[in-house]
This record gives structure tokens, C-alpha cells and sequence, in this order.
């Protein structure tokens, strides 16, 4: 799907308890400096997400670079096959490089967080030691598709990024937050870990100029996207 002139989403299905939910990838576009896909869907998800490119118009070897919003295994479980195919530079938040290049031990390979979400664990052999080639700083810029600002939001993870697109005022908010059928609403709370510190995320999200926000679980939020934003900030304040 084709949400503005830079950023295509992406639709994965994922076959979760039985039902078949989707992950909303996102390539932002840019004819200069080449494609950007942010996450990368579950381990095995390569032909799925190759097949998505190629409907957003984006060749598998045209992907320049990665760039992770947080270490959770839906997010970076094709991140080591997407490399192999691609040559991509990868980049996440400073915060986050341990979990994701293994130093540290990632949340979903924890007893208490398989205990939460049994069906992860078959995926946990299919993981491998990732490399990040960045690590993004708070406000750190990518001089892509008219400027792409990290914005640090944790909560749903120690090191949860988003990304602004200032050109489009577009918010891609990974699990920051979550939308049903075009309304917007917060982050999970049975899969965030810090609650109180994701609701502080989202109220500095509610700061920007925001025409479309983009959540990977939910899809596409655009009716007036902004005071949507606005109201779930005002809905998790204390």
C-alpha cells in the first residue's frame, strides 16, 4: 500500500493462536540515496517480504539499509536473511544494539516473556547473532526522503525507536502504538514493559506534526492522525 510518495507499507501475515494477523513493514522510498525497509517481519518471512518489495516497485538488491525500531523477534527475526540477500546496512537505537547483536540476552528469550507468549519460542532456533552497522542516538537524522528523525520512546522495549519523516509528517511508531481500523490507540499493554514510561513516549510523539502515523500492528492511521495522537497521549496520562 502506497501511503504517500515516500513510504510504502507493507502488509506480512503472521498466523498467530490460529488466527492470521499482519505486520506493517515500511519502505521509505528515496530515488537518490535508494530504499529503506524498517523491520523485518518473523524468522522465515524473506520471500514474503521480497514479494511485498517487489508490489511497492523495490527490487531485493535495491535495499539499502534496515533500520530496526527494537529487538523484538517479529521485528528482527529476517533481519539475518534479509542481510545475506542484500548486502543492507542495518541501524536500531544505541539502547537496543545489545539485544539485537546478542551481547545482551533479548526479552523474547526470557523465561517470563515465553511464559507471556509460548508461541515464540518455536522461533528461537531460527534466530542468529545479528550485526548492526548504526546505532541511532535520540534525534540522530537520516538524510533520506526529505530528513528521518529517531525519536527515542521507550516503554514497549528498554530502547523503542520511532521514526518521523518530516517532509510527509509521517510517524512510523513500531509498537509504540497500536491502531484498529484506522483508530489510533496505545501500546500494548500485556506486551509493553514499561507502561508508564511508553504513555511519557506517546505524549512526546503527540508533540509532532503528524498527518499519518504508521503501527505495526494495525496499519495505517491517517483521519485526522494528529488529534488522534493527541487524544491517546491525553487517554494514558496519569
Amino acid at each position: 500500500m502506497q501511503l504517500n510518495d515516500d513510504v510504502h507499507v507493507l502488509e506480512l501475515p503472521m498466523v498467530r493462536d490460529g488466527q492470521t494477523r499482519i505486520l506493517n513493514l515500511t519502505c521509505i522510498l528515496d530515488p537518490s540515496e535508494g530504499p529503506t525497509l524498517v523491520d523485518t517481519g518473523l524468522p522465515g518471512q524473506l520471500e514474503a517480504i521480497t514479494t511485498a518489495l517487489a508490489d511497492a516497485g523495490v527490487g531485493l538488491r535495491d535495499l539499502r539499509r534496515i533500520v530496526l525500531t527494537h529487538q523484538d523477534v517479529d521485528h528482527v527475526g529476517s533481519l539475518p536473511d534479509l542481510v545475506e540477500a542484500t548486502g543492507a546496512r542495518v541501524l536500531a537505537s544505541e539502547v537496543e544494539v545489545p539485544y539485537i547483536d546478542g551481547t545482551e540476552r533479548p526479552r523474547y528469550d526470557r523465561p517470563e516473556f515465553l511464559q507471556a507468549f509460548p508461541q515464540m519460542a518455536g522461533f528461537l532456533d531460527r534466530m542468529k547473532r545479528m550485526r548492526v552497522d548504526e546505532a541511532l542516538a535520540d534525534g540522530a537524522r537520516l538524510d533520506i526522503a526529505g530528513g528521518v528523525r529517531a525519536v527515542a520512546t521507550p516503554g514497549h522495549t528498554v530502547g523503542h525507536l520511532c521514526l518521523y519523516l518530516e517532509r510527509t509528517r509521517t510517524i512510523i511508531a513500531g509498537d509504540a502504538l497500536t491502531a484498529e481500523e484506522g483508530r489510533l490507540q496505545g501500546p500494548s499493554p500485556t506486551a509493553t514493559a514499561d507502561m508508564p514510561t511508553a504513555a511519557r513516549s506517546v505524549t512526546r510523539l503527540a508533540e509532532l506534526d503528524v498527518d499519518a502515523i504508521v503501527c505495526y500492528h494495525g496499519g495505517v492511521v491517517v483521519d485526522d492522525a494528529g488529534g488522534q495522537l493527541r487524544r491517546v497521549a491525553a487517554e494514558l496520562a496519569p
